[in-house]
């Protein structure tokens, strides 16, 4: 379990997960980016945003 970097609510990470794998908060569902496994830091996901073709 790692702290939600938003809510500070438990988020449940699998054992084999890996760096820049995306996970969700089941308190607040903010998506998180795995930025570090050992120890596992969370950081809010980065948005998705359009390149309007460049």
């Amino acid at each position: 379990m790692t702290a939600c970097p938003e809510c500070r609510g438990a988020v449940s990470v699998p054992d084999d997960v890996m760096a820049a794998e995306i996970v969700v908060c089941g308190e607040c569902s903010s998506e998180l980016e795995v930025v570090a496994v050992a120890p596992t830091v969370l950081a809010r996901a980065p948005e998705v945003e359009e390149d309007w073709g460049e």
